[in-house]
């Protein structure tokens, strides 16, 4: 692990992997399948961000479900994630990385500065939420998920 965060109440890379897998895949599991959108393993990981990884860690494609690789892959991700964030000026805490991880780097951005949002963002924001908050307003969606994953970060 390169990524090192140090520094004056920065949460440690370990205590965010765990709160992260706890959301994703509770049963912490490297074969888990979301029907849905497609991600798969402990982390869910895209099959398009598999695909960007194996590449950039020079791994052959056809085996990144492999528990060890989607490890690497994970932890590749969230050195871009962090350095993203920090770029952008953002905090690192689980909410951020996850935020990152669930939405891409830009994707957060974009939701954190109150940026004008696609049709498809607005989607993704919906169906990462219970089905509880699902039909509030557009107008009211964005700090809603936010709202959400802040504190939902903080209780796991």
């Amino acid at each position: 692990m390169s990524i090192g965060l140090s520094g004056c109440g920065e949460p440690s890379l370990d205590n965010i992997k765990k709160k992260i897998v706890k959301v994703e895949t509770p049963n912490g599991k490297y074969t888990t399948v979301n029907k849905s959108s497609g991600a798969y393993g402990k982390y869910q990981i895209m099959p398009k961000t598999a695909k960007h990884y194996t590449k950039k860690l020079k791994m052959p494609h056809s085996k990144w479900k492999k528990p060890e690789n989607q490890d690497k892959i994970f932890i590749a991700l969230l050195e871009d994630n962090i350095k993203n964030l920090k770029k952008e000026g953002f905090k690192i805490d689980a909410f951020t990385v996850y935020g990152c991880h669930q939405q891409g780097a830009s994707g957060f951005a974009s939701i954190m500065k109150n940026q004008n949002l696609s049709s498809k963002s607005y989607m993704r924001l919906r169906r990462n939420l219970p089905s509880k908050y699902r039909h509030v307003s557009k107008n009211e969606l964005r700090q809603t998920w936010i709202n959400y994953w802040k504190n939902k970060m903080k209780e796991v």
